[in-house]
């Protein structure tokens, strides 16, 4: 840390995918105990005793190592850190600890795990933890409410997070009452022109009836901004619908972000369906977080129940190239991070499991000629999405629930943490015993001048950053008439280091997010490759879910392992795979859409 000083499920559409009928055996709970007594020492001969080489230990690489493992699989992990979850991990702050205490929890952004996510919910109910019926899974706990802070004596706009308590009955759901919803809601908590919010409700009909070849092949062409029709509107509309919704919280630029993505993804699976309360995992509400730092409430869980079913892990370990050989992969070069230590690692059968950024490093050019698709990875794109923990004198939760400052020039989210950890306590547990809150925040724009000094985040010291980033937050927050952070109350912060160079000619950000701009879908790859023992796992690879989330890792995983035992003529049952929520009530409208596409002719709703 640097311190202050100078220095019950809902299937309507029963939208899953298996390729074997035959339960999981941990289904529910039932810990490690139970997956021994079910797959004892004659587990790894069940696939053979096949070997297989996970290249990544993120939320991909881990899933698809507690697949494969329950599987049968003899698995190794290799992973460039020296700690296992990738950018979902938490991380010490070093020497921050004193009397007995852990260090001050840090992470390179605060995690949420939406209500619509179900394949990663169903791995998380699978990792045991003590006192806890369906492991990892009851450590989530919801957010109640989100605040759109707004600058400038603006008022503030509260959205209650809770899913609806009556949602609509079968047949409720028609255009007109859905217009009629978006209407209310809009009208409530916006200050929109009636006619913006009612252009915008239309819009989203439009969305909402297309089918899947027009919004694969028409709306994946069209940025959210024009979809919209941004430029045309008020400030408020393009601040709110356009900004808000995009790079605030997902790092993509409204003017380029791919309508099919925000669409399908941020306004209907996480908004709509999750207030109407469909397509969700149980009873979930609409925003969850883990009732303790990530590494303590999962990770840590989850390495422990992996290394339970055999799963062994290289830790500290650079991925180099992964070779390919008379039709398959033959072996991977590896290296100690230092560069150090080079080898070729050997397996059966290989899952990359990098973010594309760095996995795409890694593919040769014999590879990249055995398939095409890798090297059209090449046109993906990643942006910087990190943050800063402000650790705090007082509790300061200022709501429950995570905060978007909407007038912030670099796209400020937060979300005070110490509040959701049930059992923790900052004083009692970590740092040195002042600390009594973490405000965690993410600067999602780093390419724009800030308020302070006039420069984008790229071009500020890490100093700078961290005092442009509080007074952005101030500026949100300290507004009408309410103090809400405190210059006093600041104890210190600390950013990832994974970002560096800050200031200087070379600002670099060793993790970073994929994002979606128009025509993202056609560059992203399947988890089966044309190498029939190398295989894609990553939020970069092409799933239902489409967004890159840690959802999106968890499914490719399933996808990639699902194809590994389809390449070894496996009887394993395959892994579930949970698609988004599609109201059954609106596909009849999506078939009349279709046959409209093919005919060249536009969306019923589409007026212009």
């Amino acid at each position: 840390m640097t311190t202050e000083h100078p220095q019950q499920p809902q299937e309507q559409s029963g939208h899953t995918r298996s390729g074997h009928t035959r339960r999981r055996f941990l289904a529910g709970a039932g810990g490690v105990a139970g997956a021994l007594a079910l797959w004892p020492a004659g587990r790894a001969s069940a696939a053979g005793g096949k070997r297989v080489a996970v290249l990544g230990g993120g939320v991909s690489g881990l899933s698809a190592a507690h697949e494969l493992a329950e599987r049968g699989y003899a698995v190794t992990v290799y992973e460039y850190y020296d700690a296992l979850g990738g950018k979902a991990r938490s991380m010490p702050v070093p020497g921050t600890a004193t009397g007995g205490r852990a260090d001050l929890p840090a992470e390179h952004g605060f995690r949420f795990f939406p209500g619509f996510y179900r394949n990663l919910p169903d791995t998380m109910r699978r990792i045991p933890v003590p006192g806890n019926a369906h492991g990892v899974h009851d450590n989530l706990v919801s957010g109640t409410e989100a605040l759109f802070a707004r600058a400038g004596g603006r008022p503030d706009l509260h959205f209650p997070l809770r899913r609806a308590t009556t949602p609509p009955r079968p047949g409720d759901l028609t255009p007109g009452w859905i217009r009629d919803q978006l209407l209310s809601v809009l009208d409530l908590g916006t200050r929109l022109p009636a006619h913006e919010a009612a252009y915008f409700a239309d819009r989203l009909l439009v969305h909402l009836t297309s089918c899947d070849a027009r919004r694969e092949g028409q709306w994946e062409k069209v940025a959210w901004w024009d979809f919209i029709r941004a430029e045309e509107m008020s400030e408020e509309y393009r601040t709110l619908l356009g900004v808000g919704q995009t790079r605030n919280l997902v790092a993509t630029r409204a003017e380029v972000a791919s309508t099919r993505t925000v669409g399908r993804v941020i306004i209907e699976a996480l908004l709509l369906w999750g207030l109407l309360g469909r397509g969700m995992d149980g009873d979930a509400d609409i925003d969850r977080v883990l009732n303790a730092p990530t590494s303590e409430a999962w990770i840590d869980p989850w390495e422990a129940h992996l290394r339970s079913l055999g799963v062994e892990f290289v830790l500290g370990t650079q991925v180099r190239e992964v070779r390919h050989d008379a039709g398959r992969v033959s072996g991977v070069h590896v290296s100690a991070r230092d560069g150090g230590d080079e080898r070729t690692v050997t397996a059966d059968h290989y899952v990359s499991a990098l973010p594309v950024e760095h996995a795409r490093l890694t593919w040769g050019p014999a590879l990249r000629a055995a398939d095409p698709q890798l090297a059209r990875c090449d046109a993906l794109q990643a942006d910087w999405m990190t943050g800063v923990m402000f650790y705090l004198r007082t509790p300061t939760p200022v709501v429950h629930g995570h905060v978007n400052c909407l007038d912030s020039p670099w796209s400020v989210t937060a979300v005070g943490q110490a509040q959701f950890w049930n059992g923790r306590d900052f004083p009692r547990d970590y740092g040195d015993g002042r600390a009594r809150d973490c405000l965690s925040a993410i600067i999602s724009e780093w390419d724009k001048p800030g308020i302070l000094y006039g420069k984008t985040a790229k071009e500020c010291t890490k100093e700078e950053v961290v005092a442009e980033l509080w007074a952005q937050l101030k500026d949100g927050l300290n507004d009408a008439g309410k103090t809400t952070l405190r210059d006093e109350d600041r104890l210190g912060w600390f950013m990832d280091p994974a970002v560096t160079g800050l200031g200087g000619p070379d600002p670099r950000n060793r993790e970073q997010l994929l994002i979606h701009p128009t025509g993202t879908l056609y560059n992203r790859p399947t988890a089966r490759t044309k190498v029939p023992n190398f295989f894609l796992a990553g939020d970069y690879v092409r799933t239902d879910v489409d967004l890159a989330t840690m959802e999106g890792a968890n499914e490719s995983a399933r996808l990639a392992v699902n194809a590994l035992l389809d390449a070894d003529n496996s009887d394993a049952e395959r892994c579930e795979i949970w698609e988004l929520y599609r109201p059954p009530e609106l596909e009849p409208l999506k078939r009349v859409d279709e046959v409209r596409y093919k005919l060249g002719l536009p969306n019923t709703f589409d007026l212009g």
